[in-house]
């Protein structure tokens, strides 16, 4: 399928988004993006994959995580940013053999056949959109019968200034996620959870694909 105008403009102004917050994002995104350690830890409780993807990779802090992790799979990491697609590479030079960066947009799955058997999204989708829903149905697809989709990112805030804030920095907290993963995947381990005193929410989901129907119960932890 052709990208929609709307999202193309959406992926330049991301683009020109981290063309500058390359630079800081590391050093700065600590201190809110939460349980990004503990998503690979419950991934890895589930199964041990061969070959992983991870969509929206930025500067490849995550993806070393799961190199170290898995030490025997294959690791492929998608970025719209040219400019945090050159600071991972830097980073994952000592495991270069067995990771692929690749700088495009997730709009459809990449192969015909279901490749990987696991699919990591951090704080992405909630950047995603218009497009968001295609990116998750494409991972659908990716995904091996017996793979699974591994989720971190925020949820929704009941603060109104917060959520405009969040805007400005291509960021949707308006609780849409979740129950789209619940209905496009079997929820093996997810949950919500409370930052900031409740500032806003952020969620995990682990799940792996169902071929009908849906899944339902979102559990809330403190």
């Amino acid at each position: 399928s052709v990208m929609s105008a709307d999202a193309a403009t959406s992926e330049r102004a991301l683009e020109r988004y981290y063309r500058f917050h390359a630079r800081i994002y590391d050093a700065t995104r600590w201190s809110f993006l939460f349980g990004r350690t503990d998503l690979v830890e419950r991934a890895a409780a589930l199964r041990t994959p061969s070959n992983i993807l991870e969509i929206g990779c930025g500067t490849g802090r995550n993806l070393v995580r799961l190199a170290r992790r898995f030490p025997r799979a294959r690791l492929t990491g998608l970025d719209l940013s040219a400019d945090m697609l050159a600071r991972a590479r830097r980073r994952l030079e000592p495991h270069s053999d067995r990771i692929a960066l690749v700088r495009q947009a997730y709009a459809r799955p990449l192969s015909d056949e279901p490749g990987f058997d696991l699919i990591v999204f951090s704080y992405c989708l909630s950047m995603i959109d218009p497009g968001w829903e295609q990116v998750i149905a494409s991972a659908s697809r990716d995904l091996r019968p017996d793979g699974s989709i591994a989720v971190v990112d925020f949820y929704d805030s009941p603060s109104p200034s917060f959520r405009r804030w969040m805007g400005i920095n291509h960021v949707r907290l308006e609780g849409r996620l979740l129950p789209e993963l619940h209905d496009r995947f079997i929820s093996l381990d997810s949950a919500i959870h409370r930052a900031y005193g409740g500032l806003w929410r952020y969620f995990h989901f682990v799940g792996t694909p169902q071929p009908t129907g849906s899944s339902s119960g979102i559990a809330t932890a403190g």
